[in-house]
């Protein structure tokens, strides 16, 4: 996969690093940031002249049209280096596909491709010493966009800015996470913007989520809106089930986001010669198979934290704890598969990295 630059980008270079000041064995996810950004904004119909600045604050007027109508999508990437100093994306043309999709949703304009993978190889080829080697080290990549038109009217804005910014990080979760399963709060609706990455999606899991915290679980497993019968995500990942020795996750729709690591651990899976379904699957499904002992393994899938596995899980009140498997569990099998293509650590048989040059 290659692209070919079409245009120029305005960069302004910061006069001195901030990495200096950055320890990156103590560093907490998302709070530390490169010393650039990568923005271009839409006026008058056009996407601008792309910049590349030294990242910090930017000045924006209080009736943008984002902050009252939630005009904003994002997505969530990676870059990783090798011990050559080679630099990588994974699959980084299904991120830029997806924040397309989730902006026509929102009525944004779609963003050029040539802006877009210019712009990032410029930008990590400027801040590449922030980039961390060795396996569970990488780059945090935000592509964003916000309406930026001043006014309250409730209407498209006509102005926008996308933007990227990076963060260095390690783990996003640490060891395992205890996960209640939802009964009255809902994470999207059918025909709604659940499979896109809009902003609002994330603010409004914000209460529930903190509900089941108060309990003692770090995340909820979202259920289908009309009956809550039915298994859908989990916290801000794609959730997979292990009954005896199948995988099973269910299928994208419009409530639920097609993840990039959820089709990539899919096709892991197959490479193991894992059984894996995409079906819906439900709640009480998922409680028999506990009880009866066949349930192994529940794990979420997402960007951030690659694999998150499960140890426990509540629904009505009633918690259910999941077995320690002696034996390679297929949620570290795919875990390992998945980090050692992304650090240039295995043959990369499907064509998933993207070297930055």
């Amino acid at each position: 996969m290659s692209k070919v630059s079409t245009y120029d980008i305005d960069i302004v270079k910061r006069e001195s690093s901030k990495i200096h000041d950055v320890d990156f064995d103590n560093i907490p996810f998302g709070r530390v940031f490169t010393d650039h950004m990568f923005y271009c904004d839409f006026i008058d119909g056009k996407w601008q002249q792309p910049k590349i600045e030294p990242y910090g604050p930017m000045q924006i007027d209080p009736s943008a049209r984002v902050f009252h109508y939630g005009q904003a999508v994002f997505e969530g990437m990676k870059a990783y280096k090798d011990d050559n100093d080679d630099v990588f994306l994974f699959r980084p043309d299904e991120n830029f596909a997806r924040i397309n999709k989730s902006a026509k949703r929102l009525a944004i304009p779609e963003f050029p491709e040539a802006y877009f993978f210019e712009g990032l190889t410029a930008l990590l080829n400027l801040d590449r010493a922030w980039i961390q080697s060795g396996k569970g080290n990488s780059l945090y990549i935000r592509p964003f966009v916000i309406a930026t038109d001043s006014a309250i009217a409730a209407a498209p804005s006509q102005n926008y800015r996308f933007m990227i910014i990076c963060s260095p990080v390690k783990a996003y979760y640490k060891g395992t996470v205890k996960v209640s399963i939802a009964s009255k709060y809902s994470r999207s609706a059918n025909g709604g913007v659940g499979f896109a990455k809009a902003a609002g999606n994330y603010a409004a899991q914000f209460y529930p989520t903190g509900l089941v915290q108060e309990k003692g679980y770090q995340q909820v497993i979202w259920t289908d809106a009309d009956t809550h019968t039915f298994l859908e995500e989990a916290g801000t990942m794609n959730v997979f089930f292990r009954i005896d020795d199948t995988l099973i996750t269910a299928p994208t729709s419009d409530r639920i986001l097609d993840g990039v690591t959820r089709k990539s651990l899919i096709q892991l899976a197959e490479d193991n010669n894992i059984t894996c379904e995409v079906r819906p699957i439900k709640v009480d499904e998922i409680i028999e198979a506990s009880k009866n002992g066949r349930l192994k393994e529940i794990f979420g899938a997402g960007t951030a934290a690659v694999i998150s596995p499960v140890s426990a899980f509540e629904y009505h009140g009633v918690e259910y704890e999941l077995p320690e498997i002696n034996e390679q569990s297929y949620s570290t099998t795919l875990k390992q598969n998945m980090l050692s293509i992304q650090h240039n650590l295995a043959e990369d048989k499907h064509g998933w990295r993207y070297e930055i040059k």
